[in-house]
């Protein structure tokens, strides 16, 4: 993993899937030019609920906000992902649906407390969820964590040949 150095956009004029779209093609050309005929990889997942991108909350109290949001309802997790070799790129965009379950507000507190919500977009950790948080999925789990595997296969191996 390189660090691409890129500040994440969400301009209101793009739809989700532009936006990851564009994050994860900047952090793949931000990369790129330090790693000529390499093939590199880049992702950017965000969070998207009522019209927006939620994004990473900044403080414990914008953590616990946004899951209080979230509690209870469904919302979309949207991934850009880029490829950049062989002088040539491509990308797509994953969106899966997430149901959360209806938890008080002590749990959310201990919840929120264990996984670390800071650098998460939406507050929560699929990764490390449990049953605790989402109730189902619908569309890639992968996706939710962060990188569509499911999908990214395909495309993989088929921009690789």
């Amino acid at each position: 993993m390189v660090p691409d150095g890129v500040e994440e956009i969400a301009p209101a004029h793009l739809s989700p899937g532009e936006t990851v779209l564009a994050n994860a093609r900047a952090k793949a050309r931000a990369v790129a030019l330090r790693h000529a005929g390499s093939v590199i990889l880049a992702v950017d997942t965000e969070v998207f609920f009522e019209g927006r991108v939620l994004g990473k909350p900044a403080t414990m109290a914008g953590a616990f906000a946004m899951l209080s949001r979230l509690n209870g309802r469904t919302h979309e997790v949207y991934s850009g992902v880029w490829i950049i070799g062989q002088g040539r790129e491509q990308g797509f965009v994953e969106v899966s649906q997430v149901h959360f379950r209806k938890r008080n507000d002590a749990f959310l507190r201990r919840y929120l407390s264990r996984i670390h919500p800071l650098d998460k977009a939406g507050a929560y950790a699929a990764q490390d969820d449990r049953g605790e948080m989402i109730a189902r999925v619908d569309g890639s789990h992968t996706n939710v964590i962060g990188l569509p595997m499911e999908r990214l296969g395909v495309v993989l191996g088929a921009f690789l040949k």
